[in-house]
């Protein structure tokens, strides 16, 4: 017979151990920190363990504490979506991806009329965010630039990252050579300050430093490029459709590995389910094709 000791305290101490705090998973379940704190300390009698270290201010875990976390929270990520399953109506199929938003502006909305042509039936849902962006409870999948170790996640690769510098047309016209290049007018991405150094380096060009003006996103600094405010470090396949319209051209051939590749990531839990199934067929034909490569000779 199966034996569940006190399941409330077992979601306070989950939820005290995802936030890091019993304030945080008194939000999360709607009810009081000092009520969550209870709850945790008559699991912990129940258990006969501690699962936390009281600090002045914060909550530590004890080894027994991590263990036990490590272990319940896949099993309440599962419960959650086989609940959504269950509890939605047959005739609605949702599929949540969750990407950054120029991933989505540039490579994944111009291709989902070509997903909705072969799955019509299933209504796909984006949830944007920056790197740092946790995986999503409620994401089926997601799409992640990375080395491809993301602890819990599934991650295959779909692209690799390449680093190419593109501007409008007629800024091009001037560029004979990568010694062309003159700082002010290299744009540039505030989380991503190695693009430039990266590629120069492998140019031969150590007298340049890339200090023009500087954006949050990629998708935002390779506007500014096609506007003719200067040269962004365009990657790998922000550009491609870009290059390929003649919206952006790539003045120089070289192209450098950024380091790192695309991978779709998703928990395994999540790997038998039709709509991912789909999707993640989907995708990995799609970007299986040649990129479009258009550079300027």
């Amino acid at each position: 017979m199966r034996r569940l000791l006190f399941l409330n305290g077992i979601k306070a101490f989950e939820a005290a151990a995802r936030s890091g705090s019993f304030a945080g998973a008194g939000l999360e379940l709607n009810v009081t920190a000092a009520a969550i704190s209870r709850m945790v300390h008559l699991l912990e009698q129940r258990l006969g363990v501690a699962l936390f270290e009281r600090k002045a201010n914060r909550l530590a875990m004890t080894p027994a504490g991590r263990a036990y976390q490590s272990g319940l929270t896949p099993i309440f990520d599962a419960l959650a979506s086989l609940t959504a399953q269950v509890s939605a109506p047959s005739s609605v199929r949702v599929l949540t991806i969750g990407v950054g938003p120029t991933f989505a502006m540039k490579w994944l909305i111009p291709r989902l009329l070509d997903f909705r042509k072969s799955e019509p039936d299933i209504d796909v849902r984006i949830a944007t965010g920056g790197v740092a962006v946790p995986f999503g409870d409620d994401w089926n999948c997601g799409i992640k630039l990375g080395e491809g170790d993301w602890p819990g996640l599934v991650a295959e690769p779909l692209f690799a990252a390449d680093l190419l510098p593109v501007c409008a047309p007629r800024l091009a016209a001037q560029l004979k050579s990568p010694g062309d290049l003159k700082g002010p007018s290299l744009l540039c991405v505030a989380h991503s300050p190695d693009d430039w150094p990266r590629w120069l380096k492998a140019a031969g060009i150590a007298r340049v430093t890339a200090r023009g003006p500087e954006f949050q996103h990629y998708g935002q600094a390779l506007q500014a490029a096609a506007d003719g405010l200067g040269v962004a470090m365009g990657i790998r396949p922000y550009i491609d459709d870009d290059l390929a319209a003649g919206r952006l051209v790539a003045p120089f051939t070289l192209s450098v590995p950024k380091g790192m590749r695309w991978y779709l990531v998703y928990r395994s839990l999540n790997a038998g389910q039709r709509d991912f199934v789909a999707f993640r067929r989907w995708i990995i034909r799609a970007t299986a094709g040649p990129a479009v490569r258009k550079a300027r000779r």
